[in-house]
């Protein structure tokens, strides 16, 4: 394993050949960028969503290049306040070309998952995504062992066969 800076990764957001995978496993994040909009979406403000525009547009390219971004959330029911935020503005995200799907945690109980929530890049490349206990950003670490990759790939896809499409999951 080796770590992953930041730039790197938002290269390797923009800069895959075929597909990208994300499994998502924990009922709240911290992340720098989100803060600011769910502390507005918990205060009942409106948010037009225009901090997702460079998102979607990367998504809409990918798209368009014939590239597939697929993520796959794992949650706990009744949905944590992260979760029904996340819920509430994947919209533009699925719009503009990103599959979203979502799953309900005892869903998965027979399925085995990596430890970690992850990235796997044109199922080659493996990056694990790593979150102190406040859900904020601890650093990620890389990949390519070809082991690694066919695990993150069948736990993915067994926890896609058992999600549910974004369109069709009523949160509560």
């Amino acid at each position: 394993m080796r770590n992953v800076e930041a730039d790197e990764f938002e290269r390797l957001l923009k800069t895959f050949k075929r597909e990208a995978l994300h499994l998502e496993t924990r009922d709240a994040y911290g992340t720098a960028t989100e803060l600011p909009y769910l502390a507005k979406w918990l205060a009942g403000e409106l948010d037009d969503l225009e901090w997702l525009d460079g998102w979607c547009q990367t998504l809409r390219e990918h798209v368009k290049a014939g590239r597939s971004v697929r993520r796959a959330r794992i949650v706990s029911e009744p949905l944590s306040e992260y979760q029904h935020w996340s819920h509430s503005i994947a919209g533009p995200m699925v719009e503009a070309g990103e599959d979203i799907r979502w799953i309900p945690r005892p869903r998965v109980s027979t399925v085995g998952i990596p430890g970690n929530d992850l990235y796997l890049f044109d199922g080659r490349l493996a990056v694990f995504l790593h979150y102190a206990g406040n859900g904020l950003s601890v650093g990620m670490t890389a990949t390519d062992n070809p082991n690694v990759a066919d695990l993150c790939r069948s736990s993915f896809e067994a926890v896609w066969k058992l999600s549910v499409p974004h369109s069709d999951y009523r949160p509560f």
